[in-house]
Order: structure tokens, then sequence, then C-alpha cells
């Protein structure tokens, strides 16, 4: 018998149209002859399944079912492809967990770790993985930027906390820089990390749990016109992505040990992806991307296509591992 999937995507944050492109791919890519996949919008006005002629339907969140033409649907396992809240910061998860759902992401706890940048780097240090030097800010804090700029020094990055696909970043050059990027920051978020400048090659490392391994895929070398990776160099063509990455054997390998070593300590399973700074041969841990893009031309999928993995056999995969 087919398993009933539900592939979430949407969701509450600035990645909206970014998790239905993901989405949408996932539901097209997903084996027919062994799930029955629905699409299913968690947005913040409304929770529902899509039929195969866009009619929606309300999700009971009671069980996370709905009815259609009369008949109860339960789900066997859900797929996130929620970029962002609530998917990423393991709210959803939670729920998911409460109720006895499968899913495929990893336990909510991590989920909610790995998207919180300050706690994920705070973790990752005690075990020796090289960082950028950082400072923390939540809104209200009273701002010396003297004192910032002489840790971090200039060029450096500010973030928000808890955000992705580049919303709310700006490498700041100068001091008269530095306040408009923090009100940038804090539009998308309430805590902001800066970060000091790394000079060096930036990498991006998928690493996923693969038929019962942890899997490191071919490393990808981010290569961008802009002045960072930003939204632009991710979404409107402004970055070359080479995979495998124009690095040395000897690096090479550093990556692969660290991006596996972060998974680990970090008890990660399901999707990963996570973004290096190479400095001198060195590997510096930047952040960890629990639902990365999922399109054709999105870094992880075309990282598994490189290690002879279909996204057909990458999504199943996904599902099948949420059963183990």
């Amino acid at each position: 018998m087919k398993k009933n999937i539900a592939i979430v995507m949407g969701g509450y944050s600035s990645e909206v149209n970014i998790s239905h492109a993901s989405g949408k791919v996932v539901y097209r890519q997903l084996d027919k002859g062994k799930y029955l996949p629905f699409r299913v919008h968690i947005l913040k006005e409304k929770w529902v399944a899509l039929d195969e002629f866009d009619k929606e339907y309300a999700i009971d969140k009671n069980d996370f079912s709905f009815v259609l033409e009369g008949e109860k649907i339960t789900f066997d396992c859900v797929f996130n492809a929620i970029h962002g809240a609530p998917g990423e910061n393991g709210i959803l998860l939670a729920y998911f967990d409460l109720i006895n759902l499968k899913h495929t992401s990893a336990p909510f706890y991590q989920m909610a770790l790995t998207f919180n940048k300050r706690d994920t780097l705070s973790v990752v240090k005690e075990y020796g993985v090289k960082t950028a030097v950082s400072v923390y800010l939540n809104k209200g804090d009273i701002v010396d930027l003297d004192t910032i700029i002489e840790k971090v020094g200039l060029p450096c990055f500010v973030k928000p906390n808890n955000a992705g696909s580049s919303y709310g970043i700006s490498k700041v050059h100068t001091k008269a820089a530095m306040l408009p990027a923090l009100e940038k920051a804090y539009k998308e978020d309430a805590a902001i990390l800066i970060e000091s400048f790394l000079d060096g090659t930036e990498v991006s490392v998928g690493v996923i749990q693969y038929k019962g391994e942890t899997k490191v895929l071919p490393i990808t070398e981010i290569v961008t016109e802009n002045d960072f990776f930003d939204y632009e160099a991710k979404y409107e063509g402004k970055s070359e992505e080479i995979t495998p990455a124009r690095i040395t054997a000897k690096e090479k390998k550093k990556v692969e040990e660290i991006a596996k070593k972060v998974y680990a300590i970090l008890n990660m399973s399901g999707f990963s992806r996570s973004e290096y700074i190479l400095v001198k041969g060195e590997p510096y841990f930047l952040e960890m991307n629990t639902v990365p893009g999922l399109t054709e031309k999105s870094i992880l999928p075309e990282q598994a296509q490189k290690a002879g993995i279909s996204l057909t056999e990458l999504f199943d995969n996904a599902i099948e591992s949420a059963f183990l």
C-alpha cells in the first residue's frame, strides 16, 4: 500500500516563496508508485492541503488530517520543505512529535539549535571547531560601535541570528554603515550576530544520512559577483557554484572531516548544508542549514547528483530514514 506523504511548504518567514519552490520539486520528483504525496501549505493565515487541481482543504490541527471527497486523509510521514519558521526552527516538528507523526528532519531540539546561529557557534567552539570572531546583540542593547569594531574589525558581517537565505545580512566596511546594517538585521530578528570577515575560499558542504550512514556530498565552491553570497547571488544568478570545489586534496579532506564532525557534534539527522571559509587551508565554520533549498538548481541536490544520487533517490531516502 502506498504511504501518504504530506509535503509541507510555505512557512511564516521571508523565505515562503523559496519554500514553495522546493516543495513543488519534491512533489514532482517523489516516486508516485511508492508514495501518494500531497502538497500542504503551512501559512500564518491557514493550513491547507491541495489536491491535483489546487483546490484547498483545511487541515485539522488535532491530528494533521483533512477530508477529501468525504474520506479522512491521514499521513504516514511529513516531508519538511519549510525554510525558516516554523519548519526549520523546530516548532512544527515538536507538534509532529506530540501527535506521533514521522517527519524527514532532525529532532525538534536539533533543528531549534542549528537555526540559532549564536547557539550553534557556541556549541561547536567547545569542540575546537574554528569560527569567526563574533559579537551578539539583542534588540534594545546599548551599542558601542568602537568596542564592536575593535573586536571584530572591518569589514565585518551583520546578520540576523535566526534567518535564512541571506535575508537581513550586510557586509559593513565603515563605522558609518554599521547602524543601518543593524537596523536592516533587526527587521528579520530581535537578535543579531556580528562576525569578523574571513578572507578565503567559501565552500558549501552537504552532509546527509544516506542508507543508514552519514555521507558527505561533493563540496561546492561559491564564487560570487557581489560583495558576498547574498540573496541575489543565491537566487538571481549573481554567483557561480562550482562542484566539485577547486581546492586541494588536503583541503578537501579537512573540510570533509570537520563537516562530518560538526554533523555529529550537533546530533544531526536528515539533510544539512553547512558553509565554511577556507583561510590558509583551514576550514572555518559559518552556519548550518537544516532545510536547504531542494530545487533542481539548489546546491545540495546538485551535490547529490554529482554523487550519483538522483532527486527521486534523495527524497525517497529521506522518507525511508524517517521510519528507522
